[in-house]
């Protein structure tokens, strides 16, 4: 049995027998840097909607909880902890303070579209909140938009489950498609709002 086939495995058991918390759960862990995919977790809570067994919004609102939750804690320990280690051990991951520092000023200036982003964003929406909070970013404007982002991709994902049902399997096996098209897509919003940004600017310059 493969890793995948054993998450899978694991994440139906526990939502199966936990239900709601389950979900609220397994969504934490994904976004406080604990590699478990939300792409299984959320299609089958959708599928189990569409069989009834579960509600479409407290899915959701579950969800994007817990993956606001796993996310404070991983702030948190980006800015308790990680300038300090980076500083002391960054040398052995060919990290330097120069890299600080540059994480630093790129999170000052567009924190905000970084965490909305990757919070839509395969692997990236793991791991973004911990240099978030290496960074010092606005507890405020981090949680809304982690939040908003968040959500979206609980809908979509839920959705996407609700409308395969029995297929829900079909997300893991194209997964690689999926991410694709969510990569590009996000990709696509960070160039419209970073022009957007640019043209609002010029017009306060002028």
């Amino acid at each position: 049995m493969s890793l995948t086939e054993l998450a899978v495995k694991y994440i139906v058991e526990v939502i199966r027998q936990v239900g709601y918390f389950g979900v609220f759960i397994l969504m934490a862990l994904e976004s406080a840097l604990v590699p478990i995919p939300s792409e299984i977790i959320m299609p089958f809570s959708g599928f189990l909607v569409a069989r009834r067994e579960m509600d479409f919004w407290i899915v959701v609102v579950m969800g994007s909880i817990g993956n606001l939750a796993g996310s404070l804690l991983a702030y948190y320990l980006g800015l308790k902890l990680g300038r300090d280690f980076i500083l002391r051990y960054g040398k052995y991951f060919l990290i330097s303070r120069e890299h600080l520092k540059m994480t630093e000023e790129f999170f000052a200036k567009y924190g905000y579209i970084a965490v909305f982003v990757g919070k839509l964003l395969p692997a990236v929406r793991t791991v973004i909140s911990f240099p978030a909070g290496l960074a010092k970013m606005d507890l405020l404007q981090f949680t809304v938009y982690t939040l908003v982002g968040s959500v979206i991709w609980c809908v979509f994902l839920t959705y996407l489950g609700v409308v395969l049902g029995e297929n829900w399997e079909v997300v893991k096996e194209h997964g690689t498609l999926l991410d694709l098209l969510v990569i590009v897509s996000g990709v696509l919003l960070v160039i419209i709002c970073y022009f957007k940004h640019r043209k609002i600017c010029n017009q306060y310059s002028n």
